[in-house]
């Protein structure tokens, strides 16, 4: 029997090609050389479209002035202002209203994309349904080595992808701010990162994306967001990130934050991720390391408790302080 087609059948549309914008916020000259090998490896993309790239500058005149002399003449780069809020959040809605793809990438300054990276998230956006990508992030540690003190699980300090996360593709309530994307229809719906979550400069803070993704989920439109490992970057850990000190301040600053994602979201699953994580990737972390029987080990479980502890301080510190009247208004 013959497999072809009546001629009267008409031939199905092609699926549309998705354009991409892949948005990079910058807030210093310190991290020009870095920032240089983000964009150039968004440039390098083998996509049908060739991607925008928008370069924001956080309220800094000089790196304004050196990335226009850089990257100015190059039509596929565009450089704006933030012309909101100075922090990573107001930076990343400068970025989404210059973006002109159906999709926003988003990279840190100090984040090169893998070869493949735009292809594999593209193709995760043939399906209507899905509102945002992310992937996995590997930690470039200074000297080339990890310290021997800081459990994988506890990568999420220095903005890289830990134990805890899915090992294959999986939905997930928010992606890792470094390497993730989202529709751009879909951010303009719910109404962008708000200001009152994010990083500021050097201070260790975060959350904007958690609370961003849980008002996705929530919305009408296309709300599934997923992770896919093989949408990978590189993610260079600077040698301040690489201390105890530092740890302490980004686990208590991360309380707060998940504080104010807790009072800003609506429903009793706003912190699920959290809970999860706590409850049994922490205390298998702990066996694993003292069962060890090294130096090392024991290194590592010491932190993990210290980490968990400071930051459940900064949650309840954040938690007390607020004012009655929002508690009320739960």
């Amino acid at each position: 029997m013959s497999t072809l087609a009546h001629p009267d059948t008409p031939t199905p549309a092609p699926a549309p090609t998705l354009s991409l914008s892949v948005v990079i916020c910058a807030y210093t000259t310190r991290r020009w050389d870095d920032l240089c090998d983000s964009v150039n490896s968004a440039l390098a993309q083998d996509v049908p479209a060739p991607p925008q790239v928008v370069v924001v500058i956080d309220h800094n005149d000089d790196l304004h002035d050196r990335a226009v002399q850089r990257f100015g003449a190059d039509p596929r780069v565009t450089i704006v202002r933030n012309t909101g809020t100075q922090g990573l959040s107001g930076a990343r809605n400068s970025g989404v209203a210059a973006a002109r793809g159906d999709i926003v990438g988003f990279l840190d300054d100090d984040a090169t994309a893998d070869p493949g990276w735009a292809r594999t998230l593209l193709e995760h956006y043939r399906d209507a349904d899905v509102a945002g990508v992310g992937g996995y992030a590997t930690p470039v540690w200074p000297a080339g080595r990890r310290p021997d003190w800081l459990p994988p699980e506890f990568d999420w300090v220095v903005g890289c992808s830990y134990i805890g996360q899915p090992t294959t593709v999986a939905p997930v309530r928010n992606p890792i701010g470094c390497n993730m994307s989202l529709r751009r229809s879909v951010v303009d719906a719910v109404g962008g990162f708000r200001s009152e979550v994010g990083r500021v400069g050097t201070t260790p803070v975060g959350g904007e994306e958690t609370e961003l993704c849980i008002r996705v989920g929530a919305h009408d439109g296309p709300r599934r967001i997923l992770f896919d490992p093989n949408m990978s970057v590189h993610h260079r850990v600077s040698d301040d990130r690489v201390t105890l000190r530092y740890f302490l301040r980004r686990c208590y600053h991360e309380g707060l934050s998940k504080a104010v994602v807790a009072e800003l979201a609506t429903g009793h699953q706003a912190l699920s991720s959290e809970s999860a994580y706590v409850r049994a990737v922490l205390p298998r972390a702990v066996v694993r390391e003292l069962v060890s029987f090294s130096a090392a080990g024991c290194r590592r479980a010491a932190t993990i408790v210290l980490g968990l502890a400071v930051t459940t301080a900064g949650y309840l510190r954040a938690t007390v302080s607020r004012p009655l009247s929002r508690r009320g208004a739960r």
